[in-house]
């Protein structure tokens, strides 16, 4: 039933993102805010009827003029319906197959979102130029570092790239934690398992780095988002 819904759902979504796109491009062609501000209400309205999400910490957030690295634990798929409710423009850094989904793919493209191919050092290291002019520019952007969904819940190690991310760009870090998503739609199971239930969303306090410690600045990361997280064996 979600699948079906968020379909009909994108059908006008994806015609109204095409015909606000010329617009866009001419006033705000770096953060597209407009176009963002569709797939966020495409979003809210895909959820709405299948469960609830809180948040807290919106205080938290730059303002959205303010470039900054929003970094979130990833449970599920659903992780990145969730976080268009934070309610400030950012683009994702995601895996380039992601691109090639009828629909979500072309609404990502239009809206910038950031292709990665995992695998190629070369497109590793544009994604990173990229990225890192966007944040000058005062465009965010959000990076799960685990890199890939935890299968059990538990938060694994932060790989670096967004925190040296962060550092050329002369952006801050914002932790967030995402805690229910996995038993909403769980990992392995794509659209097709879907449980009603109840996520929650905490933002944390912008975190800065200090003496250049690039690795300290991503252990104190990681520690916030457990810090809003269930306890974990």
């Amino acid at each position: 039933l979600f699948v079906l819904w968020t379909f009909l759902l994108a059908l006008p979504g994806i015609t109204v993102l095409i015909l606000a796109t010329p617009f866009v491009y001419v006033f705000d062609r770096k953060r597209r805010r407009l176009l963002h501000t569709i797939n966020a209400v495409w979003a809210r309205l895909s959820i709405l009827p299948f469960f609830r999400v809180s948040i807290e910490g919106r205080e938290n957030l730059p303002p959205s003029s303010t470039g900054a690295v929003y970094v979130a634990n990833h449970q599920s798929i659903m992780d990145i319906f969730v976080l268009f409710l934070l309610g400030k423009p950012f683009k994702f850094v995601s895996k380039i197959e992601v691109f090639y989904v009828p629909i979500i793919g072309l609404a990502m493209w239009l809206t910038g979102h950031v292709a990665l191919r995992r695998m190629d050092g070369r497109s590793q290291a544009q994604t990173f130029k990229q990225c890192c002019a966007l944040l000058k520019e005062g465009v965010s952007i959000l990076v799960f570092p685990e890199g890939t969904r935890s299968k059990d819940g538990v938060v694994k190690d932060f790989k670096a790239g967004a925190f040296k991310m962060a550092r050329r760009g002369e952006a801050p870090i914002v932790p967030i934690s995402l805690d229910g998503t996995s038993r909403v739609m769980p990992h392995g199971g794509g659209f097709l398992r879907f449980y009603p239930g109840r996520v929650s969303i905490r933002i944390h306090e912008p975190l800065e780095l200090e003496q250049d410690d690039v690795q300290g600045w991503s252990d104190r990361t990681r520690e916030s988002i457990l810090s809003g997280l269930p306890a974990q064996g």
